[in-house]
This record gives structure tokens, C-alpha cells and sequence, in this order.
């Protein structure tokens, strides 16, 4: 018994016991967090790992619908080329055409570049289109002077043809702002007697309106970017009245850079050109019911008038031609 106390108390002996003990914790202390793991550790790495995977498939999709739709396209390489090469620029009057192109809701060089290639394009093509028709096809007898005149005329006509369609486009666009405005005006009343600044009310503004005028609310988009951005910020609200061109808009335009520069409380303001803004809209729609019966008195009388002298006189004169068969 002695000697194995004596053994026990052995330094040796004893050394190796620590040892074991702590080699025994070492390897317990490692396999504690795989054996049992927080579970609050595990949810979020893999909470970590599934916001990785929507992330790149997000980056995925985005790629794709860059590929297909950009904000801003460039023109085609055939387009620029042509454009370039006989320098429509020139003679098609640059900050004309890009004004007019802005109006219509058309932004960037690529539908800059395109407007002049078809202002070049058209009247060579009717051009050619009407002189094989009246050379060829028709062959009509008048004298070649004449044809050479409705060839000139269909090259004329072409020439002013992308022009025409670009007003179409500006007028439908400006028809959009003018019937969403005087609501649009009464949602920035709204918030700012609540208490919002001009560009917060613009930009939840242009939130709201887009179910009811898409333009309008494009356009306010681009005056809350502008507001933000530029330097003198009468210059954002003067740019919004050169993209819509309406005269509502330019009014209120202009009282918002009074307002601007001389500090006017923009509610009241705000409220009167609301109110302005619902009178043109009603004096409008007035004028259009008072042009409606000049406007229907040529359909009536090629149309209507015919059909009732037959539905009332179409009965007499059945009877008058079986009276006359059967005498």
C-alpha cells in the first residue's frame, strides 16, 4: 500500500494525469460547438447563405433585363454612320428637334439620331414610291412635268411626315398631363400642409399619379432627381415647363420659383392654382360640348335624315305601288 502511494505521488505520475486532463479538455473544448451548435449561429449563417443566393440570382435577372431593355439605348451603328455622314445636324435644327423629342416623351441620342435619319429617309422613299407608281404602275397621260410635281409633292409630304407623327405624340402626351394635373396639384396641396418638404411631395406624388397619367408622373420624377441635384433649383421647375410646353404647368412653374425666391407659403399658392388649374379643365370640356352640334349636323344630315325619310315614307310608298300593280 505504501509503495503504490508512493507511486501516486510519483512526479512522473503525476505529470502524465495533467497531461491526459488536459489533452481530454482540449479535445472536449473542440468538439463542444459540433456537438452541440448554437442554434442561433446556425439560423443565421443560414439565413446569411439564402441572402447570398437571392442576391446573385437578383444580379442574374437583372442581367438578363439589361440585356434586353436599357433606360438610355445607343443608336444603331448603320444610323449613327448615316447621320454622320451627311451631317443632319446641320439642317435639321438640333435643339429644336431634341426639345421636340423631349416633349414627346422620347430622351437620350438614340431617338435624337433616329428622328434625323428618318427626316432623311422619308421623302427619298416617297419620292421613289410615287414616281414608279405614277411612272409604272399608272401610267398615267399627263405630262411628265406633272408627275415629276406629285413626286415632288409625295418627297414633300415625306419630308414633314416624322414631324407630323412627333406632334401627334406631343399632343396625346400633353393631353395626358393636362386631364391628371389639377388632382396631381391638390396630392402636392396634401402633403405639403402636412408638413412635407417640396421634393418629398413630388416624389410621392409621382408615386401616386402613375395609375392615372403615366407622363406626369415621369415628368415629376424627373423634377424631384432635378431638385436634388442642381444647383439653382428654379432651374428644375423652368425645365419641367419646356418638357410638358402647357400652360398650366408653366403657371404653376413659375409660382413655385416665386415662392422659391421670395419665401410665398407654398399651400396657398398651391390651392389657387389647384383651383385654376380645375376651371381651364371644366371651361374645356365646356367648349368641347358647345362645338359638339355644328360638329354632328353633317353626319346627321348624310346619315340619320336619309334612314328616317325611308322608315316614315317607306310604307306609303309600298302602298301606293301595290294600289298601282293591283289597279
Amino acid at each position: 500500500m505504501i509503495s503504490l502511494l508512493e507511486n501516486a505521488i510519483n512526479t512522473q505520475t503525476l505529470t502524465m494525469v495533467l497531461a491526459a486532463v488536459a489533452a481530454a479538455a482540449t479535445v472536449l473544448t473542440l468538439a463542444m460547438p459540433l456537438v452541440f451548435a448554437d442554434p442561433l449561429q446556425r439560423r443565421m449563417r443560414s439565413v446569411a447563405l439564402e441572402r447570398e443566393k437571392i442576391r446573385q440570382r437578383e444580379r442574374e435577372r437583372m442581367n438578363q433585363e439589361k440585356q434586353k431593355v436599357t433606360l438610355r439605348q445607343s443608336p444603331k451603328q448603320y444610323i449613327q454612320r448615316i447621320v454622320d455622314q451627311f451631317n443632319l445636324t446641320k439642317w435639321v435644327g438640333q435643339e429644336e428637334a431634341r426639345l421636340k423629342l423631349v416633349q414627346a416623351g422620347y430622351r437620350g441620342q438614340a431617338p435624337y439620331v433616329t428622328y434625323l435619319f428618318f427626316r432623311m429617309v422619308t421623302p427619298v422613299a416617297a419620292f421613289v414610291f410615287t414616281a414608279f407608281y405614277v411612272f409604272v404602275v399608272l401610267k398615267l397621260d399627263y405630262p411628265t412635268s406633272v408627275k415629276l410635281g406629285f413626286c415632288i409633292g409625295a418627297a414633300y409630304l415625306g419630308m414633314h411626315l416624322p414631324l407630323m407623327l412627333l406632334k401627334s405624340k406631343i399632343q396625346k402626351r400633353q393631353l395626358s398631363i393636362r386631364r391628371a394635373f389639377p388632382d396631381t396639384l391638390d396630392l402636392l396641396l396634401i402633403c405639403v400642409e402636412s408638413g412635407m418638404s417640396i421634393e418629398a411631395a413630388f416624389r410621392k406624388v409621382s408615386e401616386e399619379v402613375g395609375s392615372q397619367s403615366v407622363a406626369l408622373a415621369e415628368e415629376l420624377t424627373l423634377t424631384t432627381a432635378e431638385l436634388s441635384y442642381l444647383p439653382d433649383r428654379r432651374q428644375a421647375y423652368e425645365n419641367l415647363a419646356k418638357r410638358t410646353d402647357l400652360d398650366g404647368v408653366k403657371s404653376v412653374c413659375m409660382a413655385l420659383q416665386q415662392a422659391e425666391r421670395y419665401g410665398t407659403p407654398l399651400s396657398t399658392m398651391l390651392r389657387t392654382m389647384a383651383q385654376e388649374n380645375r376651371d381651364m379643365r371644366m371651361s374645356e370640356a365646356e367648349k368641347k360640348a358647345a362645338g359638339l352640334p355644328p360638329k354632328l349636323t353633317v353626319p346627321m344630315i348624310l346619315f340619320f335624315l336619309p334612314v328616317l325619310f325611308v322608315v316614315i315614307l317607306g310604307p306609303a310608298v309600298i302602298k301606293v305601288i301595290a294600289v298601282r300593280a293591283g289597279g
